[in-house]
């Protein structure tokens, strides 16, 4: 039966007790779990990842998302499912969360990983299957529960999500209620006294959202905006990273917060650089930029009309000529940032604002500015032969992850070519006002309990500590 049925809500009161209602069905179907052993925690969370990455479910799903709530293409959302969902079964299946997980004689320690309790996965529109059973992958694996808080204009497909999860929870013999949705309607209350109810809330979504995660009073873990800008070096090969840029670009029409938004590149291959952007699909848009600003954002705010939508319906949209529409990409030239320069932050769209640089420092200089305006902490990325200059970029810029030739939509979230772990949660650290750093995983989900035994003494002499300090400023 789906978790999902419309039930009306009109006072706190109201939502509070639904919520009570799932939590306690949550904490029943865990006890039932508690005891399970790794295998069968595996077991779990490969019925979850089936539940979706089963090619009807990620194709219908996927149909259904573009067409109920109008954001991105259906093939890209069908990988999203598919790709997502293999790779962080991958990942789950070569980790330990059941029992003893590490032992280190050395130091006396033996840690047993345990459960942190009830999840609630605040999940956003743009993804509303895949995120929903990434989390939920994630949960089981530390044999805690889920319960789904969808965005409201998704949980028509959140709640067939879900309850494709349950059904595979049955059918290999386990209680459903480890996997919840809240019902429909969806709203602010609900959600709110979810987070309230639980053990763990897990945030992806808006900043509104993320800040009354972490105002909640329950621990919780929320991720930062995207605004990524991007390098392209000189000596890079121009044709690749063009290829790239426009691959990871167009991916579910840029929606998501790893898609590139801004392009930085030096004046001495500028030109070169544009070209080589336009053999890869761009229209460079110089004399339209106007037109693109009043479109995009009519009142100040990006247009739901616009955003996300294919780049024929873009450039009709925004009234770009005939050429146009038969491009992949739009490329805005800019040299501001800030406020007064919308350019500058996350577009949700396929337009991709360029900057010059004056040389290799100037565009180190407009990443930080950039992120500084919008996006600190998410991401950056350069297209380079010279890893000097992506260490130093690295060194020099606050983002958790720096990505060096690669497509950045298809790195930033785990890649089968890089040793980041799959998700569709990037966590900012404090720089963008996370608790995490890292994309998130399954050591969130688990609490680590510590024996500790008495080890040799391991205490140094004082000398050992203080003495290059009394050395040079006296005791």
């Amino acid at each position: 039966m789906s978790t999902s049925t419309a039930v009306p809500i009109s006072t706190e009161t109201d939502a509070q007790a639904i919520v009570a209602g799932l939590v306690t069905r949550a904490r029943a179907a865990m006890a039932q779990f508690a005891d399970a052993d790794q295998a069968r925690v595996d077991e779990a969370v490969t019925a979850l990842a089936w539940s979706l990455y089963k090619p009807d479910h990620a194709k219908s799903l996927a149909i259904r998302a573009v067409a109920e709530i109008g954001l991105g293409n259906v093939e890209s959302k069908i990988t999203k499912n598919t790709r997502k969902t293999f790779g962080t079964l991958r990942d789950l299946m070569r980790v330990k969360t059941v029992g003893i997980i590490e032992e280190d004689p050395a130091k006396g320690l033996v840690k047993w990983a345990k459960p942190v309790g009830v999840v609630a996965a605040i999940t956003p529109s743009t993804n509303p299957s895949a995120t929903p059973v990434n989390k939920a992958m994630m949960a089981i694996k530390g044999r805690n529960a889920v319960i789904v808080a969808p965005s409201p204009a998704a949980s028509g497909i959140s709640g067939a999500t879900v309850d494709l999860m349950r059904a595979e929870l049955a059918k290999i013999g386990l209680p459903r209620d480890l996997v919840q949705i809240l019902p429909a309607p969806v709203n602010r209350q609900l959600t709110t006294a979810l987070m309230k109810a639980v053990d763990l809330v897990v945030c992806t979504g808006s900043q509104n959202n993320v800040r009354g995660a972490y105002s909640s009073g329950t621990p919780a873990i929320g991720v930062g905006a995207g605004n990524v800008p991007v390098i392209i070096d000189e000596g890079a090969d121009l044709d690749a990273a063009a290829e790239m840029i426009r691959d990871s670009k167009i991916f579910d029409n840029a929606t998501s917060c790893s898609s590139e938004n801004s392009v930085v590149i030096p004046e001495a291959i500028y030109e070169d650089a544009i070209a080589a952007l336009e053999r890869a699909g761009a229209w460079r848009a110089t004399e339209y930029k106007h037109n693109i600003q009043a479109a995009l954002w009519p009142d100040g705010s990006l247009s739901r009309t616009l955003i996300a939508r294919d780049a024929d319906v873009f450039a009709e949209g925004a009234g770009l000529p005939e050429a146009a529409k038969s491009a992949k990409f739009f490329l805005v030239e800019d040299d501001g940032i800030g406020p007064g320069h919308p350019f500058s932050g996350e577009k949700l769209s396929l337009v991709l604002t360029v900057y010059k640089a004056r040389d290799w420092a100037d565009a180190k200089r407009l990443v930080r500015d950039i992120l500084n305006h919008q996006g600190r902490g998410h991401s950056c990325g350069i297209h380079t032969r010279n890893m000097d200059h992506a260490r130093e970029l690295a060194a020099e810029t606050d983002a958790v992850r720096v990505l060096v030739n690669q497509a950045h939509t298809f790195g930033n979230g785990g890649g089968f070519n890089n040793g980041l772990p799959f998700t569709l949660s990037m966590g900012c650290g404090t720089w963008a006002g996370n608790s995490i750093d890292d994309n998130l995983n399954w050591r969130s989900f688990v609490n680590i309990t510590h024996l500790v035994t008495t080890i040799p003494e391991d205490k140094p002499a004082e000398n050992e500590l203080f003495g290059a300090y009394w050395e040079k400023y006296g005791k």
